[in-house]
């Protein structure tokens, strides 16, 4: 799976270390979740999406990343994420063209920051696309 040139700016753009706790939402079929992983060692990203679809292919294009540990995927829309044992806290979420963190779906949005403020890492930060390549949005304060 090769990275658009915009993904790969996104991606470029993350503040990431290698052992960050990263967050996904939106992931589609993974390859910004992939490339996230890639740049991890003791990391871990995890990848959502509301799409079984969507989870179906990021789980078969990512397999070598999942089989590593340093990705796991699963099905949940924003506005109803909850950490399972074992996720999080995470010190890093983003989302890109995600209508509940875009502005298109304000009702949506309003729960799914919610859900995110409650799973961040103290100092945890959370980036959507619309910047240049991103914009940070100010969570839980």
């Amino acid at each position: 799976m090769t990275l658009s040139p915009r993904l790969r700016e996104i991606v470029d753009a993350l503040p990431l270390t290698p052992g960050a706790r990263v967050l996904e939402i939106g992931c589609g079929p993974g390859a910004a979740a992939r490339a996230v992983a890639a740049r991890l060692t003791s990391g871990h990203i995890l990848a959502v999406d509301r799409s079984a679809a969507a989870v179906a292919q990021a789980r078969a294009a990512c397999a070598e990343e999942i089989t590593s540990g340093r990705m796991s995927v699963r099905r949940v829309a924003a506005e109803s994420f909850t950490p399972e044992p074992g996720e999080g806290p995470f010190d890093l979420v983003f989302a890109i063209r995600v209508g509940a963190l875009d502005g298109r779906h304000p009702e949506a949005g309003r729960a799914a920051l919610r859900r995110i403020a409650a799973a961040l890492a103290p100092g945890g930060r959370v980036f959507v696309d619309g910047g240049r390549p991103l914009r940070e949005l100010r969570v839980g304060e």
